[in-house]
């Protein structure tokens, strides 16, 4: 084996000039990033969703949400323990704070996205064994004014990207020890459980922190494959290591996932706006819920005014309004649809199908025949031959008649789901479906949402396949005077039921999200490129989110000479192989930690640098973060690519590294000093769209930004 030889500094000179340099790093970071933190003193685009959440957890009021609680329990707490009350409403971008404690939120989250610049420094360094690679990964993080601002403000942004870089950083550090033969030493052992930790609170902020826990495990499977291969160790030896690392990368982070969720369903224990997007059951938990400590009739009888649940994750309420359906969308009658939040319109009254409600008491049992009168319209629930407004293989169901007379299309025959014959229905925990008389068909939430003639509340149809588990309802309030009320206290689920309605609830959620008229969204193909930013104030004060075009630029091409270099290295090695010079040829490893900061080459020409191998997991990482979204039919926006530009710029810092080592040192440090300079006046240039920009517009020649709008998608 042919080394090139450099001629090194001592080693104390390298970790003197290493923590110089870190300190150095520390130190511009906590002024970049602290720098008018606290402006402008208004609420900014996302605040008002994350601001609000912080306030509900401060008075312990539940809600809805797509995303786990983690980031926001945080958000909350920062505020508590920073003295803000939980009073603000946060109701629309642009509200002035009014002295309101709001900053202790602003700097939490800025700290946390301060800290991922010490965690890359040290991340590219363990990987590469070059201070100039990452300094110039942290510096293209540094001067990111697209990160700047996504970190400077009440967003769940800042929290995920820190625990998904720490997550990295711990995944490096203990690579690195088990390389060095420090397995199973307390520095070990830390931090394996810190990267078990990092991968929990990551998925516990956003669920797009599985992404970092496929990276994570995809290095580990590679880990183990390593020792596996290792002839020199023990079969065992590879045994204990993944043992060691189920533990710490598996059933740690699930328990501390439980954990995370166990707090916030004990912290939200108040009924609040989010209740109707679950189960009746779930509902009964919640302190104020009408279900709480309820106490109504056990059975259902003729009479009793109800409110009707579909039983699906979170299915809404049948509903009605004095609205009817716009011509084009079937008859034009009453509106019925789903609606997730409680209401008076939520209100139903049981009939018998062919006389009006006796005095004497008559449970509605299982095949009946009954119909529904609209207690606010006194219309009946009603179908019939025409197409359903937005689900056109349904009939359209609709409010019919007057004073609770309509004919015989209000006539439905209820099922139950477990089809006990000679049952009667009780309320909260019995499933059944409404069948209509006459068009056999069952009465379902498609799941729909109609347009604004229906107030974007979801549709309600009636379906010809009766086996639609969209059609399965339950009766939540049941009202009866006639009847002895019974406490439904009994029926509350436990931890692990209301734990997996939770994600039930979010993944359809999240999987809902569409964007709504008129609302500007992002395509995949448009982050890497940098071609639409978005506004996060638009007042006389702006903040623009855009990313450094030179960075993001610059970030491409880095990532294509990763490419090419990579193919070059891949077919130069294949034509080695098939030569078959050497029969038992040396073939390095992918193994990051056990690099050498000196390139090697062999006698066959072979090149592989600590650099390249760092730039490949990177480069994995990248993929694992962008390549996902793609695949995804929820509404997208820019700011969902921040986690992908991460492992970008530490994969730039690498690959910097490995190509200029091929050049004469004068040349390298030229070439270090004019990065430097050119990342340096690029952030001076751009920063005033992360710290505020006020006067015309740029696309007008008398604006200060006129001269940066190189772009005519730029809209700053």
């Amino acid at each position: 084996m042919k080394v090139i030889d450099k001629i090194e500094p001592s080693t104390k000179a390298i970790q003197l000039n290493r923590w110089t340099v870190f300190w150095a790093i520390t130190v511009l970071t906590i002024c970049t990033r602290y720098y008018k933190v606290t402006e402008p003193d208004h609420v900014c685009w996302d605040e008002t969703h994350f601001g609000k959440m912080g306030s509900w957890y401060i008075n312990r009021t539940f809600f809805f949400d797509v995303h786990p609680p983690l980031g926001k329990m945080l958000i909350g707490l920062s505020g508590y323990l920073t003295g803000y009350n939980g009073t603000f409403p946060f109701e629309k971008p642009g509200d002035k704070y009014n002295g309101t404690r709001y900053e202790g939120m602003r700097y939490f989250c800025t700290t946390l996205g301060a800290l991922i610049m010490p965690m890359a420094f040290d991340t590219v360094y363990e990987m590469t064994h070059s201070c100039e690679a990452a300094v110039i990964s942290t510096l293209y993080l540094l001067f990111d004014v697209g990160l700047l601002t996504l970190n400077q403000y009440i967003l769940l942004d800042p929290i995920l990207l820190f625990f998904m870089t720490a997550s990295i950083w711990g995944m490096t550090k203990s690579s690195s020890l088990t390389s060095t033969g420090s397995s199973y030493t307390f520095r070990w052992w830390f931090w394996l459980f810190f990267t078990g930790t990092m991968l929990a609170c990551t998925t516990c902020t956003k669920f797009v922190g599985l992404f970092v826990v496929m990276l994570v495990g995809l290095h580990t499977i590679y880990e183990i494959w390593i020792i596996f291969g290792d002839l020199e160790k023990p079969f065992m030896e590879s045994v204990k290591q993944l043992t060691c690392r189920a533990l710490a990368l598996i059933v740690w982070p699930i328990l501390l996932y439980l954990f995370f969720f166990y707090v916030h369903l004990v912290v939200l224990n108040r009924s609040g706006n989010g209740d109707g997007f679950y189960s009746s059951a779930f509902q009964s938990r919640l302190i104020g819920n009408s279900l709480y400590n309820a106490s109504m009739p056990r059975e259902v009888a003729y009479g009793a005014i109800v409110t009707i649940k579909n039983h699906k994750t979170g299915g809404g309420y049948l509903h009605s309004h004095y609205h009817l359906y716009p011509k084009g969308s079937g008859a034009r009658q009453q509106q019925v649809t789903t609606y997730t939040h409680k209401d008076d319109n939520n209100k139903w009254l049981i009939k018998p199908h062919n006389k009006n409600v006796g005095k004497q008491i008559k449970y509605v049992m299982h095949g009946d025949l009954i119909r529904l009168e609209h207690v606010a319209t006194k219309r009946n629930l009603h179908s019939h031959g025409e197409l359903a407004p937005v689900t056109k293989r349904h009939f359209q169901v609709t409010g019919y008649g007057e004073d609770g007379q309509g004919d015989a299309n209000d006539i439905w025959r209820i099922i139950m789901v477990d089809n006990k014959l000679n049952a009667s229905v009780k309320a909260v925990t019995t499933n059944f479906l409404l069948v209509h008389y006459m068009q056999n068909c069952a009465l379902t939430a498609s799941g729909k949402q109609l347009p604004k003639w229906g107030f974007e509340q979801q549709e309600v149809s009636c379906n010809p396949n009766l086996r639609d588990k969209n059609a399965f309802w339950n009766v939540e309030d049941n009202k009866n005077k006639k009847l002895k009320s019974v406490n439904l206290n009994m029926y509350a689920p436990g931890f692990f039921s209301t734990f997996m309605e939770s994600h039930a609830v979010m993944f359809q959620g999240n999987a809902g999200l569409k964007p709504k008229e008129g609302e500007l969204t992002s395509k995949p193909w448009q982050w890497p490129i940098n071609y639409r930013g978005q506004f996060f104030s638009g007042t006389s004060y702006r903040i623009y989110l855009l990313g450094n075009p030179i960075i993001w630029w610059s970030n491409l091409i880095f990532l294509v000479a990763f490419l090419f270099v990579s193919s070059i290295i891949v077919i130069k090695q294949r034509r080695l192989n098939g030569r078959k010079l050497r029969e038992n040829k040396a073939i390095n490893q992918l193994a990051l930690p056990s690099c050498k900061p000196a390139i090697t080459i062999n006698e066959n020409g072979d090149e592989l640098s600590c650099s390249l191998k760092a730039a490949a997991w990177f480069f994995i990482g990248w993929l694992t973060h962008y390549l996902p979204f793609w695949a995804m039919g929820r509404i997208l926006y820019f700011h969902h690519y921040f986690p992908a530009l991460i492992y970008n710029s530490l994969l730039t810092g690498a690959m910097y590294n490995y190509l200029s080592s091929y050049l004469p040192k004068w040349m390298q440090q030229a070439l270090f000093g004019a990065i430097i300079s050119v990342l340096t006046y690029s952030f001076v240039l751009f920063s005033p769209l992360a710290y505020g920009m006020s006067g015309p517009l740029a696309n007008e020649p008398n604006s200060a930004m006129h001269s940066l709008k190189w772009l005519s998608s730029w809209e700053f």
